[in-house]
């Protein structure tokens, strides 16, 4: 038992249910859940007979009781280990992600052990090691002001005195001088860290469930210091960065004279260097001997790990070993050179990598030591960074580009009209906009780096000029960097990754491709798209959002044209000049895509879209159609819409203006003929967008038969195409069953049935929806993940209703959801055929549905 401690706490007994300490051994009860994973690492250590101190083990259980006051029998813990030795304790959680509080070193430092320390080691370098353990025990264990200890300077035996002095007239009671005290003490603090609101709030912010446990491990210390080769330090076998073979690492070694613990220690290399010493000269037998455990546990413990040592007097001690911190480039080259070595199976491999940090890959990234100056922040719409000098109109964008100069798009919000500045942009940043808004999909099918409702930023388009969240004043032309990443605008330039598509890439994909049993479409817009999409082994289009076409100069005034046509005959001439257009765009399309599907959505956006809003483009337009300015205005002005997404838009304007369809179905099918004498086989997929009644299908359906027909009859040559429906409405899933008897396939869109559900604007639900998420309203943004439960009914009743009518009909969704891993998994289980997400996130989606595949397969 211990005795009363001197502060008056009664000491309890040890709970018999609840043992104190475990000694680690090869055969000890240990496990990660009940004592963390630090604890179970060393007993792997020891049962590889690697040189590792005496340890013990605290199990969650006992630690959390140590939070509540309850008190071990420290004496009996302390005859685990020499009485000369001093101590440190570690904590030990779940996952080391997690957090925890810090290491305390050097637990038993007393008078006593100081008096024998400096016949040993040196005065300087005892009373260094004793007054860190008074100072760091009186912040972390006493609680008391850092700021007591200013006036000590240096390491003499004067400074040693006044801080023991110090600490008794703070803490009104002599520094403890007992082991046991101290390590119980030690013991408890550190238990109350973790049990704190704090640390809970910060652990679950990292995924950490609500109860989770910390164990804490105490181990005797091996000082590396000594008159022989003494020191402290890392090593691995593997770049932290390029996740290629190379011994890294650091030293510091305490001899040949260098005293202390950091000031004199002196940063050695660790293989042979012509810029200084090396481990291998200095110790070259424990040098080995480091590789040899390395390699060891990197064959047993089946993962790159990192070893913390202590050399003392050329005798080598293994304190912990860690996984290797990596970037992600680093962690997939880890995984396959270890599948490829035997170590790991292909499958584990791929469960290893986090879908979402394949966007690291795929896009350049500020790079992790890289200093930011953070100017504002906003939501991570489109992942990547890139720096560029700030311009405010898609003009200004053209003309930087065309200069060769990088810029970043800046706007209150983007629409159809700022594509092309888009296209010319390194990056964009808008005040308004959420996940599924104009620039974030946009942004994301481009792979632009993209940070939208950046609503704690002043935006003053017409002084051309930003405000910082800090009050500092950015011009047009003053340079920012993007981090789409992160969803922060920094200032100036800052330090980047490039991204990296290697042959390490390809090769764990094609194993994650051998596991999933979902397709994984692309949303492709342009040839551009299509490429990507192909280079990222997309099965195909899943989305060809044809509006997207419709904005270059040569095909705007058409389209203007037919806006202002008085009747069928003149909007079909307008569009005349428009259909050789839209054939070449197919016929790309289809070439690039070699005989895979290719979806084409059908003219989606309300007409006002294609007409300019400031009086400067209104006059400009009357007088290329040489008509009045007051017939523009009167038109915008009849074009208006209180709520234009709800409005004449999708199959409502196809069946209200059907020459638009007529048009694009017939450059469709010749796109297809033409296809055809290339030998290029092509299955076109024909889809009709917002439809919410069958009624609209059937109207569609007829004048595009006939378009088909008068094709097939003019080129005397037969094709097949298949016709399908976007549904996005609640209706449409609602009434699937019947929208299903006229289509081959049903694809649903998820952004706009998501808006639609909920009644909330996706483009202005920014604006309030972290408050949402930040009170429980939503769990999470339903634009950026999906809703399964309410959005997710209407998905559920669409696929039932529709299969029960048509078995055989196509499921999708092709709704910026489908990239997700919670989307993907919900697809899987209400049974789709594939998910369509943005070129740059095919493989992120691959992945996701291969490790679904395995999970299911574990399970």
């Amino acid at each position: 038992m211990l005795r009363a401690h001197s502060r008056g706490a009664a000491v309890q007994k040890p709970s018999p249910d609840n043992p104190d300490v475990t000694l680690i051994t090869p055969s000890s009860p240990m496990s990660t859940p009940t004592h963390g994973g630090r604890a179970k690492c060393l007993q792997r250590l020891v049962r590889l007979d690697l040189p590792v101190p005496r340890t013990v083990a605290l199990s969650f259980d006992t630690v959390h009781q140590l939070a509540g006051g309850y008190r071990p029998d420290v004496s009996e813990l302390l005859t685990e280990f020499d009485p000369d030795t001093l101590l440190c304790v570690r904590p030990s959680s779940e996952d080391p992600d997690w957090g925890g509080p810090g290491a305390f070193l050097n637990i038993g430092m007393n008078d006593a052990r100081h008096k024998a320390l400096c016949a040993r080691i040196g005065d300087v370098a005892a009373t260094e090691i004793y007054l860190r353990f008074i100072m760091n025990y009186a912040v972390d264990v006493a609680r008391l002001d850092a700021e007591v200890f200013d006036e000590i300077d240096g390491a003499s035996p004067a400074a040693l005195a006044k801080a023991l002095v110090l600490y008794e007239e703070e803490a009104e009671e002599p520094f403890p001088q007992d082991p046991a005290v101290q390590l119980a003490e030690i013991l408890r603090s550190m238990a109350r860290a973790w049990e704190g609101t704090t640390a809970r709030l910060l652990r679950q912010a990292k995924g950490a469930p609500v109860d989770a446990g910390l164990g804490l491990v105490v181990q005797e210390m091996a000082l590396g210091l000594g008159s022989g080769e003494c020191g402290s330090g890392v090593l691995q076998l593997v770049n932290p960065s390029t996740g290629l073979p190379q011994v890294t690492g650091r030293y510091l070694s305490q001899s040949q004279g260098r005293e202390a613990l950091d000031g004199g220690a002196a940063s050695i290399f660790l293989e042979k260097d012509p810029r200084g010493p090396s481990l291998e000269e200095l110790a070259p037998e424990a040098f080995a001997a480091l590789k040899e455990h390395a390699a060891l546990m990197r064959a047993r413990l089946r993962e790159e790990m990192q070893i913390e040592f202590t050399i003392e007097n050329g005798k080598l001690h293994i304190l912990d070993g860690v996984r290797v911190e990596r970037s992600a480039r680093a962690a997939l080259r880890i995984v396959v050179r270890l599948a490829e070595d035997g170590i790991i199976t292909r499958q584990e491999a791929v469960m290893r990598i986090e879908p979402r940090a394949l966007s690291e890959l795929l896009h350049r990234q500020v790079a992790a030591k890289a200093r930011r100056d953070v100017l504002g922040s906003g939501i991570a719409a489109s992942p990547g960074a890139a720096t560029g000098r700030i311009v405010f109109s898609s003009e200004a964008a053209q003309a930087s580009a065309a200069r060769g100069d990088p810029c970043v798009l800046v706007r209150r919000e983007t629409s159809p009209e700022d594509i092309r500045g888009m296209h010319a942009a390194s990056a964009v940043l808008t005040e308004r906009g959420g996940m599924t808004s104009h620039a974030a999909v946009i942004g994301r099918g481009l792979g632009l780096p993209c940070v939208v409702g950046a609503a704690n930023m002043r935006f003053q388009v017409k002084r051309r000029s930003l405000v910082a969240t800090d009050g500092r004043v950015l011009k047009e032309g003053d340079e920012i960097t993007i981090d789409g990443t992160n969803g922060q605008v920094l200032a100036g330039s800052v330090e980047m990754i490039e991204a990296t598509l290697d042959d390490t890439f390809r090769t764990f994909m094609s194993w994650a491709d051998a596991e999933r049993d979902i397709g994984v479409r692309a949303n492709a817009d342009t040839p551009a798209d299509a490429k990507t999409a192909l280079h990222f082994r997309a099965q195909g289009i899943g989305l060809c959002r044809t509006e997207h076409m419709f904005f270059e100069a040569e095909r705007l005034t058409p389209m203007r044209e037919m806006i202002f046509a008085h009747d069928p005959k003149d909007r079909q001439a307008a569009l005349e000049l428009v259909l050789p257009m839209q054939r070449a765009d197919f016929l790309e399309l289809f070439q690039i895509m070699q005989g895979q599907p290719v979806c084409i959505r059908l003219f989606d956006p309300p007409l006002h879209e294609f007409l300019p809003t400031s009086r400067a483009g209104q006059r400009e337009l009357a007088e290329a159609l040489d008509i009045p300015v007051s017939d523009v205005t009167r038109r915008i002005e009849s074009l208006s819409e209180y709520n234009p997404m709800l409005g004449m838009r999708g199959v409502r304007l196809g069946i209200s203006v059907p020459e638009i369809y007529d048009m694009q179905a017939r450059a469709i099918f010749e796109a297809t003929v033409e296809a055809a004498k290339e030998g290029i086989t092509v299955v076109p997929e024909i889809m009709v967008p917002l439809v919410s009644a069958k009624r609209e299908v059937e109207l569609v359906r007829t004048r595009v038969e006939a378009v088909a027909s008068a094709v097939r009859t003019e080129n005397d040559v037969d094709f097949s195409y298949r016709l399908g429906v976007m549904v996005e409405t609640p209706r449409a899933c609602l009434r699937a069953g019947d929208i299903a008897e006229h289509t081959h396939f049903l694809s649903f869109g998820t952004n706009d049935l998501t808006q639609m559900t909920y009644g909330l604007s996706r483009d202005d639900a920014g604006r309030f929806m972290s408050e949402y998420v930040r009170q429980g309203v939503f769990s999470e943004d339903p634009f950026h993940i999906l809703d399964t439960e309410g959005v997710g009914e209407l998905l559920r009743l669409g696929v039932v209703r529709g299969r029960a009518t048509r078995p055989n009909v196509v499921l999708s969704i092709c709704g910026e959801h489908a990239a997700h891993t919670e989307s993907i998994a919900f697809c899987r289980e209400a049974g789709f055929d594939y998910v369509s997400c943005s070129p740059f996130r095919v493989p992120v989606a691959r992945l996701a549905a291969a490790q679904l595949a395995l999970a299911d397969k574990i399970k």
